[in-house]
């Protein structure tokens, strides 16, 4: 009987077809569940060419309108990128929730292989057009991912490596992904890992500013474990309501994932011994530590401020501890 070939010596979509018949390799394989989920759910063959899809310039246009916030605040953040892995043979895509590319950032050597494979602006990377890849994959999963050459789907994109990461809306859906593709054969190792970080810490440094550009009338506060990679964001109004949060916060702080809530007192979240001024004090003692801040600390500009008398300032001000008292 003749032998069974190990399957890392099969032709890639052998390979393919292979692991998705066999029930544990999908189940223990982030991988193997996209090749299941691009044959099975999307109807893909990893043998077949790409079509290639590519929006036209009328709905490329209408997508960019809808996210042009987010484009206009992510341009500082994807020219550092594209700076930071300036190397031959890489491409820095921004793209929409549903896989269509809205940015390319590529050097003029590389454009024409990238256009080759549809990554390029209009060009369509979700899994069901492309089946495994950094882009599509990103969203399918909801989190960052790696896909290395021969961990595609499609036979044609085996030569490439693509690192995607996701950007959430205020709202905590998905609002774009953030993808490198590369054209080398090195990346491994150190390379992939300093790829992944760059482009995972890009796409939250992007999250941030696209909320802080959202409540930009809001007072931002970051939360226990606000970092590059995961923001952890409120936007607080001025009666301290958090009106906002990010991703990372909702998680953080118990809130809706992802949808809209209402506003919560921002020291009911951000925690405290309970001592001190409650609710109508509370707030007037926020009241007048503002007046007295504006006031650079001049006690009867403060109560002029606030439309108080002298006196009545300073017996609340003493009341609520701003001032000590004269008595001993």
């Amino acid at each position: 009987m003749e032998k069974t070939q190990k399957a890392d010596t099969l032709p890639h979509a052998e390979k393919v077809l292979t692991s998705i018949r066999s029930g544990s390799d999908a189940a223990r394989s982030m991988i193997v569940a996209s090749w299941a989920r691009s044959a099975k759910l999307h109807g893909l063959a990893p043998d077949a060419a790409s079509r290639g899809e590519r929006w036209g310039a009328t709905e490329l246009r209408d997508r960019r309108d809808r996210l042009s916030r987010m484009i206009h605040v992510s341009q500082p953040t994807l020219h550092n990128l594209r700076d930071t892995i300036s190397f031959s043979g890489c491409g820095v895509f921004l793209c929409d929730a549903e896989g269509i590319v809205l940015e390319a950032l590529t050097s003029a050597g590389d454009k024409a292989d990238f256009d080759a494979v549809n990554l390029s602006p209009g060009g369509d990377w979700s899994e069901k057009m492309e089946g495994t890849n950094g882009i599509g994959t990103c969203i399918a999963e909801g989190r960052s991912v790696s896909i290395h050459q021969d961990q595609h789907f499609r036979s044609d994109n085996i030569s490439m490596s693509c690192l995607g990461a996701p950007i959430y809306n205020s709202d905590g859906s998905l609002l774009a992904v953030l993808d490198i593709s590369v054209w080398r054969a090195d990346v491994e190792g150190p390379l992939a890992k300093l790829i992944s970080q760059a482009v995972t810490d890009a796409a939250g440094q992007i999250e941030a500013d696209h909320f802080c550009d959202q409540h930009a009338g809001a007072r931002i506060l970051r939360g226990e474990g606000d970092n590059r990679r995961s923001p952890v964001l409120l936007a607080v109004n001025s009666d301290d309501l958090v009106v906002g949060a990010t991703r990372a916060a909702r998680k953080h702080f118990g809130l809706p994932a992802r949808e809209a809530f209402s506003p919560k007192p921002a020291t009911d979240l951000l925690g405290g011994d309970g001592a001190g001024p409650k609710g109508f004090e509370r707030a007037e003692q926020s009241a007048m530590k503002r007046a007295i801040a504006r006031a650079d600390g001049n006690m009867s500009e403060a109560a002029r401020q606030l439309g108080v008398s002298r006196a009545t300032f300073y017996r609340r001000a003493t009341k609520l501890g701003l001032i000590q008292s004269d008595k001993s």
